[in-house]
């Protein structure tokens, strides 16, 4: 996959077959998409083209909200390299860009920049300022220009429509196991291991504490998790922490910690990602330090149960 960063030395895309949107979390919707625009370049011995944009566009349309990413940037071109797409574009979305009326979009971008074969879009795709633009304007250039339109009808679960906003819902709610289910791949985030209290050393639990690389990825709710742990080229199962410690702290700096089972090695600025799989209890505040290390042996039993 060739990745072009903006605009200035795009190639002469063949036959393009070109989607184009934000692609937060690429979640089974997306790999829909992604996977019809596969197969029409194919069919039209052509090229496949995702345009997505950077940063996610609501941070300049409503810049007062805070928006809280299922995929940094990183994480997006890492996942979509893993489908096989010909090419990505990166746009990075400015307040001109989103001043473009829907008409502009669809004529000086698209059509001047992409001269696109086939567009794939999904079913309620809008663009240009307002989010005036949708199918039906699409539609109106088709035979004018001489590309197709392929509609992609909503994926569902369950009779659940997935969105990027019910995954988010999901993960803030801590239900990581549906979350996993609507992005078909465990949720993760990339963290680097930064020194602690070492107070889980002291009770037969050591644990790995985290720093996100990526502060604008959604943390699930507080609680403990079994995780898959990746260092390295190896995986290891964990159970996770994420909260205020209560049992030991009385403040609101919140932290992130795991226990990598049967692991005893220095990883110490070493960069990991941590796989969400289960979500085991609340966190909780025990009387004693004992009752604390029973609990996590049940929550170690758990862990075990719940990882294959």
């Amino acid at each position: 996959m060739k990745v072009h960063q903006g605009l200035d030395h795009l190639p002469l895309f063949q036959n393009a077959v070109i989607t184009m949107g934000t692609f937060d979390g690429v979640h089974s919707g997306h790999q829909e998409i992604i996977n019809k625009i596969l197969a029409e370049a194919i069919r039209v011995k052509g090229e496949s083209v995702l345009i997505t944009y950077e940063p996610h566009p609501r941070k300049i349309i409503v810049p007062q909200q805070e928006v809280k990413l299922l995929t940094c940037l990183d994480e997006k071109i890492e996942v979509l390299q893993s489908f096989g797409l010909d090419h990505l574009v990166l746009i990075s979305f400015t307040k001109s860009f989103a001043e473009q009326t829907a008409s502009e979009y669809v004529e000086d971008f698209l059509i001047k920049k992409f001269q696109p074969h086939t567009l794939v879009i999904g079913h309620d795709h809008h663009f240009g300022k307002n989010r005036s633009g949708n199918l039906n304007l699409l539609k109106q250039y088709e035979a004018q220009h001489a590309f197709e339109i392929l509609e992609i009808e909503a994926q569902t679960i369950h009779d659940i429509e997935i969105s990027s906003t019910k995954i988010r819902n999901a993960i803030t709610e801590g239900d990581v196991a549906t979350a996993n289910t609507y992005l078909n791949r465990p949720y993760a985030i990339k963290a680097k291991v930064v020194h602690g209290k070492k107070r889980g050393r002291s009770i037969g639990f050591p644990t790995a504490n985290l720093e996100l690389l990526c502060q604008e990825k959604i943390a699930p709710k507080f609680g403990v998790y079994a995780v898959y742990v990746q260092v390295g080229k190896k995986q290891y199962s964990g159970m996770l922490n994420i909260g205020y410690n209560p049992t030991f702290e009385n403040n609101n700096s919140c932290t992130i910690e795991v226990h990598i089972i049967d692991f005893d090695q220095d990883i110490y600025d070493e960069i990991i990602q941590v796989r969400f799989v289960h979500r085991i209890r609340d966190e909780q505040k025990f009387l004693s330090i004992e009752d604390l290390i029973a609990q996590l042996h049940d929550d170690k039993l758990s862990t075990l149960r719940l990882l294959p």
